[in-house]
């Protein structure tokens, strides 16, 4: 999965990231709500190592940089199942110095369009921590509809934690679309 944005590049995690997303992850605002910590440069580029080439059913991270530069901002995790009638899995993390300037939402409706228009499929689903009022209020804005909340479902970080589930379908994406342009 390669995307290019207005503002963005959405590719592959190269060898060279390394640095740029073991800092990313280890930061206490982003890792507070991720479930991947790394423990060390060693295993982010394991992680990198790992992922498949090119697009694959099942989980994969990329990258999300600056179009003008390719600086690593964050990263975009998709889990795209083999069944086309499953729904797809997503989630994000932004650097938070680039925070709050639209770079999220401009990413996610990159994705939206690749699995809704590329891949025709026809839901996509994330799941986040209630406590993650910026990530609530983005899945919200882009259309999402909150379907479950499920309390103290998951443990991470040595606490249970609640775990919210967004979702939006194809119909819905297309007339949002319709409506915005």
């Amino acid at each position: 999965m390669e995307l290019v944005t207005a503002r963005l590049r959405i590719d592959a995690l190269r060898p060279d990231d390394t640095a740029a997303l073991f800092a990313l992850r280890s930061d206490p605002a982003v890792a507070r709500y991720q479930g991947w910590r790394p423990a060390d440069p060693a295993a982010v580029r394991a992680f990198i190592d790992a992922q498949p080439q090119p697009l694959s059913h099942g989980w994969f991270q990329r990258a999300i940089r600056l179009r003008e530069g390719g600086t690593l901002i964050g990263d975009l995790g998709v889990n795209l199942p083999e069944a086309a009638g499953d729904s797809v899995e997503f989630g994000i993390s932004i650097a938070p110095a680039r925070q709050g300037l639209g770079y999220a939402g401009e990413a996610v409706r990159a994705v939206f369009d690749q699995v809704f228009e590329q891949l025709d499929r026809h839901r996509i689903h994330a799941s986040v921590d209630p406590r993650n009022l910026a990530c609530m209020a983005l899945l919200h804005a882009l259309g999402m509809r909150q379907e479950a909340h499920h309390r103290e479902s998951l443990w991470l970080h040595g606490e249970w934690v609640d775990d919210a589930i967004f979702a939006l379908l194809d119909h819905e994406w297309r007339a949002a679309q319709r409506h915005r342009g």
